[in-house]
């Protein structure tokens, strides 16, 4: 392992230790608050116990979504739906703990002459602890292995690398990324059990566990806000690039912000792999969580601006002015290659079945089945278009991630595929690119689509990036895409060998203008 993956894998460790154990620490810290509130309330106790039941049988998936349009894209919203996850097994043990606790021995306490509180913190509180620690143990086990998902709405954690190495065929990234989150859940828990031990032991040994507990949280607390602090300090230097979860895209991505690093002096925070693709990255920009993501013109005219005409390359004047009309957006480069949806089928498929074109297919659809990513059925220009205009009626349909879809084309786990037509698995000998006859769609030049926010604090960068300007064309983006899918060549390293290659790292920095409000 390269010293570039080591700190990838590192960063991605620090992060999900973050987000896992400060969504833990406040569900815990709200769940046995609510649990002790209870108390005394039977129910009370069975409606809210009931409520977070509910709560925790909500698909994480489905979580997400609803959040990013409450609290945006990232850390927050991840953290936010862990807690809400987190709750029910300490509500439920909490309350439970404490109240099967032997009235006897709190009627004791209570005859000695021990206050209400004297009896909770010294008898009823230590007699529930042995419950309420076991609970914590595993909504902790869990809170990490669930944290992977957060990627799903930009947040960091292990999960990028379980992601990416879905969408970029890289079966080493997943593996690697897995064993990561199961050898820190282990780690964790041993951690925990050996606290639960230390506050059931001796008083002595409660005493020393509670110090050295006390000592950790105060530098933990001390590093997070020294960390908060210099991002705060620097945000205003800081554009926030994201991407969609195709290895197109992450190229892409890795592409603008090493050029950017290299000949601007702004630093690039990367979002890699958002979950939704454009409608959640969408809302990232509506938001002010994202400044910048490579986009397709065709997916900006039909999907963020809803326009139901066909898109020609003629209208991307009117296309830029409404998208800075309606979204204070506007694409500030082109990347040079246009990148159309195509369906695909195996070689075997393409031959019993005598198929060559859209319209080939259309004629025995109704004994194939289809497969594409998620985001493909609930598109504009997506399933219920194209099956429309070409009259296909497939036997069954698939919702499947970018990153599955070739291997089980080739598995024959399904018989045709959305792609992209600069897709490096296209390759492939063994699979058949079926050609639009009709001219369904429309053109997807990709290119970078930018906040007008962005571009009005910092003028230069537009200048900068016009260096990046037609720079691709279809067959130099699908060898880039062919050396991450198939290769395994790392995302960051094929993008530096190419931006090297066309002399594009070796410039005067640009450096980022100063605003009357500061900057961003």
């Amino acid at each position: 392992m390269t010293n570039n993956s080591l700190s990838f894998y590192g960063r991605l460790l620090v992060d999900h230790v973050a987000i896992s154990l400060l969504s833990a620490a406040l569900a815990t810290i709200i769940g046995v608050a609510i649990g002790i509130a209870l108390l005394g309330h039977k129910r009370l106790a069975q409606v809210v116990i009931g409520i977070v039941n509910i709560l925790y049988t909500i698909p994480s998936i489905a979580l997400l979504g609803a959040l990013i349009s409450l609290s945006g894209i990232g850390n927050t919203t991840a953290i936010i739906a862990l807690i809400i996850y987190g709750l029910l097994p300490i509500v439920r043990s909490t309350y439970v703990g404490l109240s099967t606790v032997d009235p006897a021995l709190l009627e004791a306490g209570a005859g000695m002459g021990a206050t209400k509180q004297q009896v909770f913190f010294k008898i009823q509180l230590p007699l529930a602890l042995p419950t309420i620690l076991a609970a914590i143990r595993t909504m902790v086990t869990m809170t990490i292995a669930l944290a992977g998902i957060a990627s799903f709405v930009g947040a960091g954690g292990l999960g990028v690398a379980i992601y990416r190495g879905i969408t970029t065929n890289n079966k080493s990234m997943i593996l690697i990324g897995s064993l990561l989150v199961a050898l820190l859940a282990l780690a964790i828990d041993a951690l925990l059990g050996w606290v639960q031990h230390g506050l059931t032991g001796t008083r002595a040994k409660q005493r020393r566990t509670w110090q050295i507990l006390a000592a950790v949280l105060a530098i933990s607390g001390l590093v997070a806000g020294g960390a908060w602090a210099y991002s705060m300090h620097d945000n205003n230097r800081t554009i926030r690039l994201a991407t969609k979860p195709v290895t197109e895209g992450l190229v892409l991505g890795q592409i603008t912000a090493q050029y950017l690093r290299a000949n601007t002096d702004f630093k690039v925070e990367v979002t890699d792999g958002v979950g939704g693709g454009t409608a959640n990255i969408q809302q990232g920009m509506m938001h002010g969580d994202f400044d910048l993501y490579p986009e397709y013109t065709g997916t900006a005219w039909q999907v963020v601006l809803k326009n139901t005409e066909p898109y020609q390359e003629n209208k991307f004047k009117q296309l830029n002015d409404e998208l800075s009309a309606q979204k204070a957006q506007q694409f500030v480069t082109m990347f040079g290659f246009n990148d159309t949806y195509g369906l695909a089928v195996s070689k075997e498929t393409a031959n019993k079945f005598h198929l060559s074109t859209f319209s080939d297919l259309a004629k025995v659809s109704g004994q194939l089945s289809f497969g594409a990513e998620y985001d493909f059925f609930e598109r504009e220009d997506g399933y219920r278009a194209l099956t429309d205009f070409y009259q296909m009626h497939f036997a069954k349909r698939v919702d499947m991630d970018n990153g599955l879809k070739y291997q089980a084309l080739l598995d024959h786990k399904i018989d045709v595929i959305t792609v992209f037509t600069t897709d490096g698995q296209l390759s492939n000998p063994d699979i058949q690119l079926l050609a639009d006859d009709r001219h369904f769609y429309p053109s997807y030049r990709a290119g970078l689509l930018a906040t007008n926010q962005l571009l009005a604090d910092f003028p230069s960068l537009a200048v900068s990036l016009s260096r990046l300007q037609n720079s691709l064309d279809e067959a130099t983006m699908a060898h880039l895409n062919y050396q991450v899918e198939v290769e395994h060549q790392p995302v960051a390293k094929v993008a530096r060998d190419w931006l090297s290659e066309r002399g594009l790292l070796t410039s005067t920095p640009v450096t980022p203008e100063t605003t009357n409000e500061g900057g961003k």
